[in-house]
């Protein structure tokens, strides 16, 4: 009798539970067309203070690249009212920390405080929004800040270039075809006045969501976000162009040499659908299946069963517009490229042509539900993806709604959107080699 009453208890725990995972939030926007959203949650003296603004590197002219991340640099020199260099310096004395990164479509900033300095955490994001100081000593500082990350992520790190070169041939027309660190040239030749005219366009309110996420009450906060940024003028509205690609309707082979590395390298880049749309869903599922973690059918394949591969690795990469799942391996040994390849085409046309099993298909489910939670298990985790869901989405409610459309997808339509997506005439097949030593 005590086994069945911890059963029904169980059951119903499990039920309730993603209700307990529910996000509660309130959003408005204010005159200038700042969209605030607001988290609260006492259980914790933390607060997240936080803005996304609406530009990555698809809004940069393909002659000036790498200013949507050149600026989360440099909106931290300093202030109107925030001398160069004593950012990090207030922050980290008033017990917090913060952090800002940059995609291909926005830029994040956010701040994490204890929730007695929320009002802080307000301050510092208006002045970087009001007051950003945009001059040529803070331009060169950061512009040596990027070169120094350029070298050692990108041009000195082994298999540092994959993405770049797999970008470029899988998009033609959409600024995704360059990468969010640019160019150093671009960069190296622009004037104060370039960087001037980007940020007096982009970092404006009205593209642009803060939120405040933790403990917080609501009616003071609301106050507190009018005293400071309801006085921030609205920018001018801003055009943004649009870019269809063609569908790629024959494989692209392309070979690029790395002088970093010492073993080759075989990646496979198939274009998707844009993150909103269901396919796009249905995709993260195939890809998790195949090839995500050691426990992924090409991992089990290729590494612990054959031998052949080092390591799998796989990119899938849902964007505002499109998308991209990359997948590729190492070879161990002699093993040739072509031969990594004939054996992860084997397992695409299976997801391609059979249902995956039933055990499979719960083990996806359950590891997309334990994601779903661990997103939201901080109010820092809960604060991105509040913005993100709004900006990137137009949906704020998928915080808490987003889990269903993956229980949804089923087995069926796993195999027919691999059919229409996962096939060789569709995708970039890319050999990443060691540079080739010239012969004595």
């Amino acid at each position: 009798m005590r086994k069945n009453v911890l059963f029904v208890f169980f059951i119903l725990f499990s039920i309730g539970s993603p209700l307990a995972q529910e996000v509660k939030f309130e959003e408005y926007d204010l005159d200038n067309g700042l969209h605030v959203i607001l988290h609260q949650d006492n259980s914790a003296p933390v607060v997240t203070t936080s803005v996304m603004y609406h530009v990555g590197a698809k809004d940069e002219d393909p002659d000036k690249t790498g200013f949507a991340h050149f600026f989360e640099h440099l909106l931290f020199e300093g202030t109107k009212n925030i001398e160069r260099g004593e950012w990090f310096k207030i922050v980290s004395s008033n017990g917090g920390n913060n952090n800002a990164n940059t995609t291909q479509d926005r830029t994040y900033y956010y701040e994490v405080f204890p929730s007695n300095n929320l009002e802080l955490g307000l301050w510092l994001e208006s002045e970087r929004m009001l007051h950003p100081i945009i001059n040529q000593i803070g331009v060169d500082t950061q512009k040596e800040v990027v070169q120094e990350e350029r070298r050692l992520r990108y041009d000195n790190a082994p298999y540092g270039r994959w993405r770049e070169q797999m970008f470029k041939h899988l998009f033609k027309k959409h600024p995704y075809r360059w990468q969010t660190i640019g160019s150093l040239e671009h960069l190296a030749s622009a004037s104060l006045d370039d960087f001037k005219k980007f940020n007096e366009i982009f970092y404006v309110p009205n593209n642009a969501v803060l939120v405040v996420a933790g403990d917080i009450d609501i009616d003071e906060t609301k106050n507190m976000v009018q005293d400071y940024f309801g006085p921030i003028p609205k920018g001018d509205e801003i055009e943004r162009k649009t870019f269809a690609e063609e569908p790629i309707a024959e494989t692209i082979k392309a070979k690029y040499h790395d002088p970093n590395i010492q073993i080759p390298a075989i990646l496979m880049g198939y274009r998707t659908p844009a993150q909103t749309e269901r396919d796009a869903y249905v995709l993260d599922m195939i890809s998790t299946y195949l090839s995500d973690g050691k426990s992924s059918k090409l991992y089990k394949k290729l590494v612990d069963e054959k031998k052949m591969a080092l390591q799998v690795f796989a990119f899938n990469g849902s964007q505002e517009d499109y998308g991209a799942y990359v997948v590729g391996a190492l070879p161990v040994g002699d093993t040739s490229l072509e031969a990594l390849k004939t054996e992860i085409d084997e397992e695409i046309e299976k997801v391609k042509t059979e249902l995956i099993s039933e055990r499979d298909y719960q083990k996806l489910q359950n590891k997309f539900e334990n994601n779903f939670v661990n997103s939201n298990s901080s109010v820092a985790g809960i604060a991105n993806s509040l913005a993100r869901y709004y900006m990137l989405y137009d949906d704020t409610n998928l915080i808490n709604t987003q889990i269903d459309i993956y229980r949804s997808i089923t087995r069926e339509e796993i195999r027919e959107v691999a059919k229409k997506y996962l096939n060789k005439n569709q995708r970039v097949e890319l050999e990443y080699l060691p540079e080739q030593k010239e012969a004595n």
